[in-house]
């Protein structure tokens, strides 16, 4: 069966590659997303290292002049789609994307692609984006911790990745809707309503985009007049990671002037995380940045806390614990949220569902700790997820059964990156 699924991987990353740069599946998401090209590209990169590369390169097309690089590329108008470019309304050259970022994944991906080949072509590239990188980095660190915390806060739930998380509920709830008039989702029609977040949600997605709207997007403007901010731990991990890769990127590559900003970046977020410690709940939440209200809940963004290089015990064992309670109450790990809290729905988009990309970042941190016994049970469970229902958008922690869109390119990518039982390192494990 491993053989069958590596070859339906394969082709389904060619079948929604659209010339550069892949959809994450056709009709529910017909354009060019952020962090899903970066997963796609390590997915490439297990067959087609110069087709990975293109499709970090195509991404950053689409960077702002301030460094940020946009969660949605508008490389053309596609009317099963909401909101397009016309509802965004963005000026960016040259083409239009949405107004905000996505998780900065991108920086570990290339310094992946790096260590794949030493040919100088590769290396020249990796030089190449590196600048680029260096740019969003700094955007991240100017512009998404308006408070000095050293966490990163996200303007919009679509920003963080997980767009309907229990977490976003208590700051959700104080967006006025009462502006925002009639418009017609799309999404709703390609898949289940029960596996969608509420209208009530879309409302307030769409109120803070309207604000968002206001200022054209313009960084700091848009953090002042953004009726949500919100410190999130799932961001400032990926960013810390992400900063340690940048960081070792420079020193390969002979960017020393760049370390002594690098280093600083990471010893504040270290810093920051501790704030985002919810010593009732033992984990990472999320901190309303308005009201100081603390998600109640544990997320799988706690256990990228490996993956961030966080190491101290006094985080890992309260974390592995919750890991361990989960795993008896789930089926399949990793649940985007604790099965026994309130706000959990098992099919739900973010409020439950496993993600086959956070599975492969919580098990790669895992097993970079030592931690094989958990990675492992992360990577089989994984495996056991797309025997039985495919190559899903997410999947059921309960049943397994798939949900959202179906031939998903992120989850084809970490299958053939991670996932898949042919790959000679996890045989070894």
């Amino acid at each position: 069966m491993g053989a069958d699924l590596d070859a339906l991987a394969h082709s389904i990353l060619n079948e929604n590659d659209l010339g550069g740069y892949t959809i994450p599946t056709k009709g529910l998401y017909p354009y060019q997303w952020n962090w899903d090209s970066v997963f796609v590209a390590i997915g490439f990169a297990t067959f087609d290292l110069n087709r990975a590369w293109q499709e970090i390169e195509n991404l950053f097309e689409g960077q702002w002049d301030d460094g940020m690089v946009p969660h949605i590329l508008f490389r053309k108008n596609d009317p099963s789609y909401f909101p397009g470019p016309g509802v965004w309304g963005t000026k960016a050259e040259p083409f239009p994307t949405s107004g905000h970022s996505q998780p900065p994944v991108a920086a570990t991906a290339v310094r992946d692609l790096f260590e794949l080949s030493s040919d100088p072509g590769n290396v020249d590239r990796t030089k190449a984006i590196f600048p680029k990188l260096m740019a969003w980095h700094r955007w991240w660190a100017d512009y998404r911790d308006p408070k000095g915390h050293g966490t990163v806060a996200i303007v919009h739930p679509w920003e963080s990745g997980r767009d309907n998380l229990p977490d976003w509920d208590e700051p959700l709830s104080k967006v006025d809707t009462s502006g925002v008039g009639e418009y017609t989702r799309k999404d709703t029609s390609h898949v289940d309503p029960d596996m969608r977040p509420l209208k009530d949600d879309y409302d307030r997605y769409m109120s803070i985009l309207q604000a968002g709207n206001s200022v054209g997007w313009e960084a700091r403007k848009t953090v002042e007049v953004t009726p949500f901010l919100v410190a999130d731990p799932g961001i400032t991990m990926i960013l810390l990671r992400a900063n340690r890769d940048l960081l070792a990127l420079a020193d390969k590559l002979g960017f020393a002037s760049d370390k002594p900003e690098i280093e600083g970046w990471i010893a504040k977020l270290e810093k920051g995380l501790e704030t985002l410690w919810n010593p009732d709940v033992q984990a990472f939440v999320t901190r309303n940045l308005k009201t100081d209200v603390m998600g109640s809940g544990v997320s799988s963004a706690s256990f990228l806390a490996a993956y961030a290089g966080i190491s101290d015990p006094k985080v890992i064992d309260p974390l592995n614990a919750h890991f361990d309670r989960i795993a008896t109450k789930a089926e399949y790990m990793l649940p985007s949220y604790d099965p026994e809290h309130a706000g959990f729905e098992h099919k739900r988009y973010w409020r439950g569902p496993v993600w086959a990309v956070v599975n492969y970042m919580a098990a790669r941190g895992m097993r970079e700790a030592g931690d094989i016994l958990r990675s492992e049970k992360i990577r089989k469970d994984t495996v056991r997820l797309v025997e039985k229902s495919g190559f899903a958008e997410y999947f059921s922690p309960v049943d397994g059964s798939g949900a959202g869109g179906s031939s998903f390119s992120w989850t084809a990518a970490v299958w053939l990156a991670w996932a898949t039982p042919s790959l000679s390192a996890n045989k070894a494990a």
